[in-house]
């Protein structure tokens, strides 16, 4: 089970993590310093059936059903239900480029656009945008371990235009904007 640490650049925080396969799919949780923390849970197709994001003073809680993302979103007891035509959250926590990439099974220079939810702030906004997601391209690096498979995804914000790179090793962000891997416990779950 990979345990460690991302450090998100732009702020200094860093995410303390855990996830590992289950008997039907994928979880992650996280904890940061600033009280965020997150529990994602895939099924076996990558599809977020179970998210949970909670910030001091809001938390976010859905899952994808059937086409629709439905989710309850509040800063107390009682929320507001939303639903949306989309495939699954965004979040600047790095199990969600994971559980994203997973779940669109592309072949080496393929792509797919996909209709995404992004969470954004302490406030946990939403915002629906489309982004465009292609497998650039698969190496293979030599460890003390075995052999570690990185796959490269381009990440394009149709709305904006601006492409950035993903960095993947199974189920551990090696890379991405504004994150960094610090500490990995464990060999990451290869798929």
């Amino acid at each position: 089970m990979p345990a460690g640490t991302y450090l998100h650049l732009d702020d200094g925080l860093e995410e303390r993590f855990k996830c590992a396969p289950g008997p039907g799919g994928w979880r992650y949780t996280s904890t940061r310093p600033d009280g965020v923390r997150v529990d994602l849970v895939v099924d076996a197709r990558w599809r977020q059936i179970r998210v949970e994001v909670i910030t001091p003073g809001w938390w976010v809680r859905g899952g994808v059903t059937g086409q629709e993302l439905a989710w309850v979103r509040a800063a107390g007891e009682t929320g507001t239900e939303h639903s949306e035509r989309a495939s699954g959250f965004l979040h600047d926590s790095p199990g969600f480029l994971i559980a994203v990439a997973r779940s669109l099974e592309l072949d080496e220079g393929a792509q797919s656009d996909v209709r995404l939810v992004r969470l954004s702030g302490t406030s946990l906004s939403a915002l629906t945008a489309l982004w465009r997601w292609r497998l650039a391209g698969t190496s293979v690096h030599d460890t003390d371990t075995g052999p570690l498979t990185v796959t490269e995804y381009e990440v394009t914000d149709l709305s904006t235009g601006e492409v950035e790179s993903v960095h993947l090793a199974g189920d551990v962000v090696l890379a991405a904007p504004g994150i960094e891997l610090t500490a990995l416990e464990s060999p990451p779950n290869l798929p």
